[in-house]
């Protein structure tokens, strides 16, 4: 299969795709069910969580002797087919699909990770960002020396907290996964939503603040886990519960264990509910459709304008359009159609076709937009490339004014805890105020939601969440030395060697 680096975003520029906003945390998914096709099943779920995600997938099984792993750079589509579908056997599966926030976007760095030695292997999928890693990696090189190589998949130039992880539990070969679980997952700073295996069990954990999502469902013959709740329902399972801030959740023939690993501490990242999740997601009972259009109608409320139509932004923009349009009196209507194939491409376009206005992703819809006064409805504005771009589109095809109305905060910081936005300098509002950014992207007017308007329209307590994009209060300390960031174990790395002894890894066998 062909190794790619390639990103894909759902705020590419419609004349730049290579343009991105902010990307999407990872999407895991697991599985414990005897006498089902767990492998199939893994799939469906990632498929529904391919929004989360969409530089590699993976899936790993295991059948009590041994573990499989199956990954590749790609969407889970391009990755998998009916073949490797059908050499991963098993009753237990964890699943993962990648957007990068620790390592780059590497064949080496795509996940399910695989460790082990003697008897128990361990395969690991993260979702989140660790902010201690370089305290990972140092506790790894003091205890494990030469020998970790042996436990995880540094060696291979895996350069993410994901492998450090993934070695420190698989460090002891006499001590129970369970057991190491235990003793590792307090050492973790950041947010992370594990999903994970050995031979013979499911692991799920989640980090004490709960900063992602992570919901636990039960199918006839099992378990599922996975990061939103869409992924359950696809596969036919009902959903349980959300796994609790702080909790390791253990599943075998023995049934369910909860271990409380740490108190609980609640700081969700309300950017799940302006973007990143599904709109079908239910995240601590709220269903993100249902925020998204709240927060169009506070937006209504707080930044009336005498306008003609609302459209929005596809896609996470409308629900937040329709609130909108409710809230004002503003008939709603489709102002862009969105080509729904427009993914990672290399092909960049020629001069002449920069200058004609390629426009590979949206397109207005003149029909309904000429002659009118737009309200256009976003999720939010990193750089202001997209906006400037799709303002100049909707003039050129007749708007007679835009109105531009952003259902988030300024983003002002970026995020250390699982998504990947542009550097601070990078952010337009990190030196710009709302009236320069609005005359920045050629807008007749601009208005963003306000925090409280946004946290109210989650229905959560402002103290339950995480806003540190747009107020720069971190909630898990970072580390004062400075050593975070995407890169950072590609700037420092380890020099380890890899090895199983009881299973077999598939990447061997499909290099």
């Amino acid at each position: 299969m062909p190794r790619g680096d390639g990103r894909l975003s759902h705020d590419l520029d419609p004349l730049n795709p290579s343009d991105k906003g902010p990307q999407d945390a990872c999407g895991v998914f697991g599985v414990w069910a005897p006498g089902e096709d767990v492998a199939k099943l893994t799939y469906f779920g990632l498929y529904a969580l391919q929004h989360r995600g969409q530089e590699s997938a993976g899936i790993a099984t295991a059948d009590g002797d041994k573990i499989l792993v199956y990954k590749d750079m790609g969407l889970v589509s391009q990755v998998f087919d009916e073949s490797a579908l059908a050499s991963l056997r098993g009753h237990i599966a964890v699943g993962h699909t990648r957007y990068s926030t620790t390592g780059g976007s590497t064949w080496e760095n795509a996940q399910p990770t695989l460790g082990g030695l003697g008897d128990t292997s361990v395969a690991l999928a993260h979702n989140g960002n660790l902010i201690n890693t370089m305290e990972l990696r140092d506790l790894v090189r003091d205890q494990l020396g030469s020998s970790a190589g042996k436990r995880g998949e540094l060696g291979r130039g895996n350069t993410s907290d994901t492998a450090l992880v993934t070695t420190l539990l698989a460090a002891d070969p006499d001590r129970p996964i369970e057991t190491a679980a235990l003793e590792v997952l307090p050492l973790l700073k950041g947010a992370f939503c594990f999903v994970f295996m050995d031979e013979n069990t499911l692991y799920a954990a989640r980090d004490p603040h709960g900063v992602r999502p992570l919901a636990l469902g039960r199918l006839e013959r099992g378990w599922v886990v996975a990061s939103e709740t869409a992924a359950l329902q696809t596969i036919g399972a009902s959903v349980v519960r959300e796994i609790e801030p702080g909790e390791l959740v253990a599943i075998d023939q023995h049934g369910l264990r909860s271990h409380r690993f740490a108190p609980a501490q609640p700081k969700g990242c309300v950017f799940e509910y302006v973007y990143l999740a599904r709109p079908d997601a239910v995240i601590r009972g709220r269903v993100v459709h249902e925020a998204r259009v709240e927060m169009g109608r506070q937006l209504a409320r707080e930044h009336p304008v005498d306008a003609d139509l609302v459209i929005g932004v596809p896609e996470s923009g409308v629900p937040a359009a329709v609130g909108y349009s409710q809230e004002a009196g503003i008939p709603y209507g489709q102002g862009f159609v969105k080509n729904a194939y427009v993914g990672r491409t290399f092909i960049q376009p020629s001069q002449t076709l920069r200058q004609l206005g390629i426009r590979l992703k949206l397109n207005p819809l003149e029909h309904t937009i000429r002659g009118k006064r737009l309200v256009v409805v976003d999720d939010s504005i990193v750089r202001g490339n997209t906006q400037r771009a799709q303002i100049r589109m909707l003039r050129e095809a007749g708007a007679l004014e835009v109105h531009v109305r952003i259902s988030s905060p300024p983003v002002q910081w970026p995020c250390f805890y699982g998504i990947d936005f542009a550097t601070r300098a990078e952010l337009i509002a990190t030196g710009l105020g709302v009236e320069e950014i609005r005359a920045s992207i050629g807008a007749d007017s601009l208005g963003y939601i306000s925090e409280e308007g946004m946290v109210a329209a989650t229905a959560q307590p402002a103290s339950d969440l995480c806003t540190a994009c747009f107020t720069g209060v971190y909630p898990i300390e970072l580390p004062e030395d400075g050593r975070i960031g995407k890169h950072v174990l590609e700037t420092l790395p380890i020099t380890v060697r890899t090895g199983h002894d009881s299973s077999i890894d598939l990447l061997a066998l499909n290099p």
